[in-house]
């Protein structure tokens, strides 16, 4: 098993995956803008407003504990 953390990106682009929905979907579901969901997947955001984790928890029809795991 692998000590290495699990960044909310990752976890993001999981359900999104998951989900079968792009990252222009997902940020047009949540109501913010494509290079916010980019830069998060991306890790250049690595602490994101907790609005901003609901908004998309919310929009990939998960809970914001399962998002944060």
């Amino acid at each position: 098993m692998s000590d290495k953390k699990i960044t909310i990106g990752e976890d993001i682009i999981r359900y999104r995956k998951l989900g079968g929905i792009s990252q222009d979907v997902l940020s047009k579901k949540a109501n913010l803008a494509f290079y916010t969901i980019a830069k998060i997947e991306a890790i250049s955001t690595r602490n994101p407003t907790i609005d901003t984790v609901k908004k998309i928890a919310d929009a990939l029809g998960v809970s914001l504990d399962n998002l944060m795991k």
